[in-house]
């Protein structure tokens, strides 16, 4: 029997990839995304197939949201939908709670009374670091530092979801992204910084490196092609781990070194401006995959300079 999915936010830049996955793999798809920062462009082609349906709704939106349950039905919730952007809870955190708190709430209600096999969580590897020194790695157990609203209720989500699934019966996975980047990623926020940085080499534009005193090259961070994270929802899908799993390379990169391997990938040399840090900016941040390999046997395949040309090539 085919399996059904509602993929929230599945019109964004992960979770439009997330759905070419499903679709591929045969399952009924339904992806429910209010358009906010998804565009509907990403899933253009996807429309075109009978197994996939689009909805432009609210997830916060709980008497929309039970209708759409009631109706579709679905075996398994991938929850992609979310405020994703540190400085912005820092801004706004109201809506950073509304969207990433209530909106979670409202799916998880959903669930009670329309029962599902399986749920997936996207969290944040980077926003829930522990504060590491040189050589160390953030595991899945550490005590994350929880320095922005952001990252608080992403933090929180986790915690309902082992709960929700205890108590209404269902697998889960929480999937802890490191810093994602592909095709279709908007230049928008700290997960944007790749695009922008390309999109400003592109047009000649000088780009600001935004980092505290004590680190010259930037804050580092870990980050993961944008395929490698559409298989390890794949493999949550079919082998839940009932747990929190780190997804990153593993590898500590320096934002300078991001913005030098972009112009390398262009070819072309462009000056950098330093600013102080933005609020709430951990400092470094790399994921220990070990748990992805033990579980699923999962390991990036897309090296940063691979992916990094793959863009080139395409803009």
């Amino acid at each position: 029997m085919t399996k059904k999915v509602i993929v929230t936010g599945g019109a964004g830049f992960i979770g439009s990839h997330v759905c070419d996955m499903y679709v591929a793999e045969g399952y009924d798809v339904l992806c429910v995304d209010d358009l906010s920062s998804g565009k509907l462009e990403n899933i253009e082609q996807l429309r075109m197939k009978n197994n996939f349906h689009f909805v432009h709704a609210d997830i916060t939106d709980k008497e929309r949201m039970m209708r759409l349950f009631a109706r579709f039905k679905p075996d398994m919730v991938n929850h992609h939908a979310a405020q994703k952007s540190v400085a912005a809870s820092l801004e706004d955190p109201n809506h950073d709670l509304n969207i990433n708190g209530k909106g979670l709430l409202v799916l998880l209600s959903c669930i009670q009374k329309h029962p599902i096999d399986n749920f997936i969580y996207v969290s944040s590897g980077g926003a829930l670091s522990k504060e590491i020194s040189s050589n160390e790695k953030s595991k899945e157990e550490d005590r994350p530092q929880l320095i922005s609203p952001y990252a608080i209720t992403k933090y929180a989500g986790e915690k309902y979801l082992a709960v929700y699934s205890q108590l209404f019966q269902f697998d889960y996975t929480v999937l802890r992204y490191a810093n994602v980047f592909g095709p279709r990623q908007i230049p928008d926020g700290e997960c944007g910084v790749i695009p922008i940085f390309a999109r400003n080499v592109l047009d000649d534009k000088i780009s600001t490196l935004m980092t505290y005193p004590d680190m010259p090259r930037g804050c580092t961070r870990d980050y993961v092609y944008v395929s490698d994270v559409a298989e390890a929802n794949r493999l949550a899908s079919h082998n839940p781990a009932n747990t929190v799993i780190n997804i990153g390379s593993g590898k500590e990169v320096a934002i300078l070194d991001i913005y030098e391997a972009i112009l390398e990938a262009f070819g072309k040399e462009i000056a950098i401006t330093i600013s102080g840090p933005r609020l709430g900016d951990v400092k470094r941040s790399v994921l220990l995959n070990d748990r992805a390999k033990e579980v699923w046997d999962w390991t990036p395949k897309i090296s940063l300079e691979e992916g990094l040309g793959v863009l080139a090539a395409n803009m």
